[in-house]
């Protein structure tokens, strides 16, 4: 595959970017903690992943973190690998700090915007895991085409993979599955990695269970899509 970045078009796979006043923590965190794990700009070049945490055994990326309960859990799971979180909405970034702060979480990077922008950053084959957990359904029919799974995202995330690397897509939104499978299936290099039925219908043994997932806003129970990336 060619390492040549996309060229992405104008519409966002996100909704608003914020729904309340920050907490003044939050808000403080913004200023002091920030600063301190925010990724380079993405549009300024090319990111380096063990620039970034030199000697990282692994490198994640989850795109659309939400309030960053997983991202954090993962971190703390494995500190030995760079989580990179992109999330547009800024109370969940206020609070994915909060997360970060209080558990002293050394491995976590943020980018409060667009993950296609760190994504068409990154090298080839520079990722161990990318999570895509509950992003926005765009329910309605006209307004499919600015969910995150495209074929032009697909492709990406193929690319960004290394050999054996692994793909989580959740949903609870049928339709959304639905779609998300078909243009997964044919996508060259990804591999769906379910064997039976129970594959997508039970939670991962590392899945981390959030308070958005506990509201059960979709149609659907949680549908677990697994795709690893080929290795030949």
């Amino acid at each position: 595959m060619s390492s040549a970045p996309p060229t992405w078009g104008p519409l966002r796979s996100f909704g608003r970017i914020r729904s309340r006043t920050l907490k003044p923590r939050q808000a403080a965190l913004f200023d002091s903690l920030l600063p301190q794990i925010s990724l380079p700009d993405p549009a300024a070049g090319p990111l380096d992943p063990q620039g970034l945490m030199p000697g990282a055994r692994q490198v994640w990326l989850e795109i659309g973190f939400g309030g960053g309960e997983h991202l954090a859990e993962q971190a703390a799971r494995h500190p030995d690998a760079l989580m990179i979180g992109c999330e547009p909405f800024l109370n969940g970034v206020g609070s994915a700090l909060r997360h970060v702060d209080e558990r002293g979480l050394a491995n976590v990077r943020l980018h409060p915007d667009d993950a296609r922008a760190v994504m068409a950053a990154l090298p080839d084959g520079s990722l161990d895991r990318v999570m895509i957990l509950f992003p926005d359904p765009w329910p309605k029919a006209r307004h499919n085409k600015r969910r995150f799974i495209q074929p032009e995202t697909a492709v990406e995330i193929a690319r960004l993979l290394k050999p054996g690397g692994r793909l989580r897509f959740v949903t609870d939104w049928k339709a959304y599955a639905d779609w998300a499978l078909e243009i997964l299936n044919t996508t060259p290099g990804l591999n769906w990695a379910a064997e039976v039925a129970d594959d997508w219908r039970q939670a991962p043994a590392d899945h981390v269970v959030t308070r958005y997932e506990e509201k059960r806003l979709g149609d659907t129970a949680p549908i677990f899509l697994e795709f690893a990336r080929a290795t030949a």
